[in-house]
């Protein structure tokens, strides 16, 4: 299918194998380079502080896999369970990352694993008054916490990890990738597009903006049509089977978006 296109994948290095198997399965080469590194916070005290009275909330949600896991590391291997707390999973992934933690996962959207679906569930719509605690890395997305407080909801954060750039040879890598055929890049936040574009310099800038990009969100799309892309098309989910369909839409020359 893919015929040995080569395919940049941007995720993390501890999160890229399922995609590049995928990939070398359907004929592409797979290019591994990480656009970004994740690593837990300096601090966990506060981790653990919270995770002691987590009983003062009424819903916890989990906003990625990483979020999960850092969380564990953090606190000894363990996540508290309690009967009077909603856990709450954006995507299946993390859902079934917190099932593999014991606990029990009340909310997570049956289709588009984003905020917006979460917010748009049944369970999130009368919720003034209600406690809430969203478990992320720094920084990131305000939109899912300004949508429940504007329903009358009390929201916290609790960062557990945090996103860095790879130290690698940024031009070199790029510079070896980019001959040996690069054809499709793809790309699964804003922050590993804008660390794509940072670490290829104005030395690969024009080269790199004028190859395919498949992106899994509408929003990543916005961002990398004002960062100079121009082919760019949009995946059904952020799973990685489509990121590969996308993918092989564009190699086979039957893209959308």
């Amino acid at each position: 299918m893919l015929n040995g296109a080569g395919v940049l994948v941007t995720r993390p290095a501890h999160q890229a194998e399922h995609l590049v198997q995928l990939i070398e399965q359907s004929g592409g080469k797979a290019m591994r380079f990480p656009t970004l590194a994740i690593a837990g916070v300096d601090d966990v005290d506060e981790i653990k502080k919270t995770f002691q009275r987590l009983d003062s909330y009424q819903c916890v949600i989990f906003v990625s896999v990483n979020a999960v896991n850092f969380a564990l590391r953090a606190n000894g291997g363990k996540i508290p369970s309690s009967k009077s707390v909603i856990f709450a999973a954006i995507g299946g992934s993390t859902a079934q990352a917190l099932i593999n933690a014991d606990l029990v996962v009340d909310l997570v959207p049956k289709q588009d694993f984003n905020s917006e679906a979460l917010l748009a569930m049944p369970e999130m719509q009368h919720i003034s008054g209600q406690r809430m605690l969203i478990v992320r890395g720094q920084g990131g997305r305000e939109e899912l916490a300004n949508k429940l407080r504007e329903r009358g909801a009390k929201v916290d954060y609790l960062p557990v990890y945090k996103r860095i750039i790879p130290q690698v040879d940024n031009i070199s890598n790029l510079s070896y990738l980019i001959e040996n055929g690069l054809n499709v890049i793809t790309i699964t936040s804003g922050e590993a597009l804008q660390n794509l574009v940072l670490m290829a310099g104005d030395q690969h800038a024009t080269a790199i903006r004028e190859v395919p990009l498949v992106v899994v969100s509408n929003r990543i799309r916005c961002l990398a049509a004002d960062l100079g892309f121009n082919r760019i098309a949009v995946t059904q989910s952020p799973s990685d089977s489509a990121i590969l369909e996308t993918v092989i839409k564009f190699v086979t020359g039957n893209e959308c978006g």
